[in-house]
Formats: structure tokens, C-alpha cells, sequence
């Protein structure tokens, strides 16, 4: 008997904790069984998110970096490129704070709602005043000050200090890359391994999510009983969703500006590593498709999708940014939460920079979201809201991801001069940019 994916048991594992909740409170005890005996196991699903996200940081963010094996690339081609991943990813997570601010989406929850939810989690909030308030009396060079750490393993030991250790892993990359490449094997090799490891981790985790979400949904049901959660999800899901549709057509105005193709060029082209992306979930599984897609039927050079596409995929993920930040601001707002400014811009650091290191497999964004939440001072519980819907939006932002690095990709080719003509296959040494010869005629000639 064929086994029932991960998604679908996420779902029925949300459907059967509401149930489950729904007729124990109608019994006296029932209430108290579920925060005594079902509830801890969610805790537990929590604490494990919690536990991957500095390790899946540190081994994602240096084995990408030091991946670009020579500082020298990061020259002509790589600011570019590094450039233009994290301009998307910012315009990403600035569509995603724009459209949550217009819809709202945890407003549906009401007052009474809230309050519920404020009370379970009093001492999340009291401790979120106190750093609102320790924050108001420092300076304007505070948070440049707190970006870099005295001490990486206390910044390591917690989770609010995340932007520390994404600082520490970009310069321990940087450190990596420069050193003598016989020094550097064995360090490499180490963190490659690593990264195996931590993926591997997550996948064990994402199996016992059934069960975690089960039981936080239990609780919460249990704690907040009323079906405007429910709405209010609704709502969220349709907010994700117009705003991935929105970056699809951020990215086609790009590459419509930027390489003069036409917008049904760019889609027709890309269309194959969609539907992949939206099959696997993963920006990795799909890269060897993406870039044959990229260079085959849209006239990119090997050189350009062998360097732009790889990081892409392990740097580049705005949909999964554009999420976080919706899904940030949401749970804020169903905790009855009012974010400042300066907190949400400080969401757009910690997600763009939170990318870079968010491994290209199914589940990590959920993992990186924790990162976010922790900046921004978001009770972590709030996970539970969204879970039940999670897995259908992480096909759609893994599209949005794939479809970013194939719009950088020919961005990136058309400002070096390394893009053919449309539908130009196999580029081959003796077809020059700009000229009207196919390598079709090219080969033929030589026959």
C-alpha cells in the first residue's frame, strides 16, 4: 500500500487535533487532559524547529558561500548576481509586508480570540514589552552595534541573536574561500558533511510533523475555542498566494525591462521547472531542470546558469521570504500584536538574510520562519496557525523561488553579454552574442 505523503498527513493531523479537541471539551477533564498530556508533545515539535535553525544556518550559509570556491568570482558576474538575489529578495519581503498590512488577515480573529491567545502566552508577552522598552532608549547605530557578536556560541545559544550567527557564518564563508584551497578542503569537506547531516535532521523532524501538529492544535483549539481562527487562515493563505502572484509578475516586468523578451518568452520557457517545483518542493531537485530550461530555450551561456543557477538555489528564495513575512505579521496580529515600523523592517533583514542560509528541501522555510519570529520577538507557538495549511504554499513559493533564479539568470547573462537569441540550444565557442548565426547553422557548416 502506497504511504500517504507528508502533506496530507499534516492536514488530516490538523483535522483530527481540532476534532479531537472539540469533543474532549465537552467533557470536565478534557481540557486539563490536553495541556497536561497532548500539548507537551507540541512543545516538543516546537523545541526541535528551534533546535535546527542555528545549525541549518551555520551549515547552509558557509557550504553556499564557500561553494564559490575563489573570492574572484565575486567579481563582475557575482556582485551582480549576489546583487540582484538580494534586491528580489527584499522587493520579495516588502510585496509580503505591503499585502498583510492591506488584508489584514489576523484582524478575523476576534478581540475575545486574541485575548485568549495574549493569556496562554503571558510570558511570551510580558518578556516582548521589556525588549520594546530596553530598545527605545538605545541609539540609532544600536542595531549595526548588535550585528556583530563578542561571543559567536552565546549569540549560538539564542535564538533573537540570529542575525549574530548569520553575520559570524558569512565571514567564516568569506575566511573559508580565501585561505589556501588545500586548507580549506578539509574545513569544507567538514561543514558539507554537515549540511548532509542537518538536512537529514530536518527530514526526521518534518516525519513527526503529523503528530506536532496534532498536538498544538489540540491545545490551541482547547485555549481558543472559535472558529474565526479558522477564517482568519483562510485569509492568510489567499494573502500568500496574491502575493507570490504578484513577485511571478515582478519578475516577468524585469525581464521584459532588462532583456527586451517578451513575457510569454520568459513563462513558456520557465513553464516545465514550475510545474517540477511545484511537484518536489525543492529549488534543488529542480536545478538540473531549471537549467536546462535557462539554457537551452532561452539562449543563456553553460558559464552564466553553472554560477548564477546553483547559488540561486541555495541563496535565493523569495518566495519562501515573502512567506515568512506574511506568516510573521499574521501570527502578530492574531496575538493581538501591533509591530512597529523598525520591527518590520528589521522582519526584511532577518528574512533576506535568513534565505541565504535556508536549505533548498522541503520543510526549511518552516525552519527559517522560526528565525523570524524569534527577531521580531513573535511567540513561536503562533506555528500552529499555519501549519495545517503550510504544505500547498510551500509548492507555490518553491514555483515563485525557481522562477526568481531563471529571471536573475538572464538578467545577469544580458548585462555580460553571454545571452543568445531565443531557442538557441547547446551554446556553442564559435556563436558571438549579437549575431544572427544559430549554433544549428554553426554545426551544419562545419559538416
Amino acid at each position: 500500500m502506497k504511504k500517504l505523503a507528508l502533506h496530507w498527513q499534516i492536514l488530516l493531523g490538523m483535522a483530527a487535533g481540532v476534532i479531537f479537541a472539540l469533543i474532549l471539551t465537552n467533557f470536565t477533564w478534557g481540557a486539563d487532559f490536553i495541556d497536561d498530556w497532548i500539548k507537551p508533545f507540541g512543545n516538543i515539535f516546537i523545541s526541535a524547529l528551534k533546535l535546527i535553525a542555528v545549525p541549518l544556518i551555520l551549515a547552509s550559509l558557509i557550504k553556499g558561500i564557500s561553494d564559490l570556491k575563489d573570492i574572484s568570482k565575486l567579481s563582475k558576474m557575482g556582485y551582480r548576481t549576489i546583487g540582484a538575489y538580494i534586491f528580489t529578495t527584499i522587493v520579495a519581503v516588502s510585496i509580503g509586508l505591503l499585502m498583510v498590512n492591506l488584508v489584514k488577515p489576523g484582524n478575523a480573529i476576534s478581540a475575545e480570540t486574541q485575548q485568549d491567545l495574549i493569556s496562554s502566552y503571558e510570558g511570551d508577552a510580558s518578556g516582548i514589552k521589556a525588549d520594546a522598552d530596553k530598545q527605545r532608549e538605545t541609539g540609532p547605530l544600536q542595531a549595526l552595534e548588535d550585528l556583530v557578536p563578542d561571543n559567536i556560541f552565546a549569540a549560538a545559544g539564542d535564538n533573537a541573536n540570529m542575525l549574530q550567527v548569520i553575520f559570524f557564518a558569512i565571514f567564516f564563508g568569506i575566511g573559508l574561500i580565501l585561505i589556501p584551497e588545500k586548507t580549506a578542503k578539509p574545513v569544507k569537506e567538514f561543514f558539507d558533511g554537515f549540511n548532509e547531516v542537518i538536512l537529514k535532521m530536518i527530514d526526521i523532524i518534518m516525519l513527526t510533523a503529523p503528530y506536532g501538529v496534532f498536538a498544538l492544535l489540540a491545545a490551541l483549539v482547547v485555549e481558543s475555542p472559535s472558529t474565526d481562527l479558522f477564517a482568519a487562515l483562510a485569509l492568510y493563505g489567499g494573502t500568500v498566494l496574491l502575493g507570490l502572484a504578484l513577485m511571478i509578475g515582478f519578475y516577468i516586468l524585469l525581464v521584459w525591462v532588462v532583456t527586451k523578451n517578451k513575457p510569454t518568452f520568459f513563462m513558456n520557457g520557465i513553464a516545465p521547472a514550475q510545474l517540477l517545483a511545484f511537484s518536489t518542493s525543492s529549488s534543488a531537485a529542480t536545478l538540473p531542470v531549471t537549467m536546462e530550461r535557462v539554457e537551452e530555450h532561452m539562449g543563456v551561456h553553460s558559464e552564466v546558469t553553472s554560477f548564477v543557477l546553483p547559488i540561486g538555489a541555495t541563496i535565493n528564495m523569495d518566495g519562501t521570504s515573502l512567506y515568512q513575512a506574511v506568516a510573521a505579521v499574521f501570527i502578530a496580529q492574531a496575538f493581538g500584536m501591533d509591530l512597529s515600523i523598525a520591527t518590520q523592517l528589521g522582519i526584511i533583514a532577518t528574512a533576506t538574510l535568513a534565505s541565504i542560509g535556508s536549505a533548498a528541501v522541503p520543510g526549511a522555510g518552516m525552519v527559517m520562519l522560526v528565525i523570524v519570529l524569534a527577531q521580531a520577538g513573535i511567540p513561536e507557538a503562533g506555528l500552529a496557525l499555519i501549519f495545517a495549511v503550510d504544505r500547498p504554499l510551500d509548492m507555490c513559493r518553491t514555483m515563485v523561488n525557481v522562477t526568481g533564479d531563471a529571471a536573475v539568470s538572464l538578467m545577469v547573462a544580458k548585462s555580460v553579454d553571454k545571452m543568445g537569441p531565443p531557442n538557441v540550444k547547446n551554446w556553442d565557442d564559435d556563436y558571438h552574442p549579437g549575431g544572427e548565426t544559430t549554433v544549428k547553422e554553426v554545426k551544419e557548416e562545419k559538416a
